[in-house]
């Protein structure tokens, strides 16, 4: 538990891009195996909401993760990249 103070004066507001980068990095994360194994599925999904909140980098990143993919597989990341839009707003 918490138990210090937080010094709201000196704390550094989180930019309207943040979002954008969290997004990505976990495309990042499953496309390049950090977790031991890749997920096409998940990084594709990942880097799909990250082209949708305007990193602009993710649009390739996506596109050369959906060349390994197969049409079953990239339904399956836009299915569940919808499905995060409408449970996260």
């Amino acid at each position: 538990m918490f138990q210090g103070q937080i010094d709201f004066g000196a704390a550094t507001p989180v930019t309207d891009t943040a979002i954008q980068d969290v997004l990505f990095e976990r495309g990042m994360y499953w496309s390049s195996g950090r977790a031991g194994i890749v997920d096409l599925v998940a990084a594709h999904k990942w880097f799909n909401l990250a082209a949708l909140k305007g990193r602009v980098d993710a649009i390739p990143m996506r596109r050369e993760v959906a060349d390994m993919m197969s049409d079953v597989e990239i339904a399956a990341a836009q299915r569940d990249a919808r499905a995060w839009m409408t449970t996260a707003y």
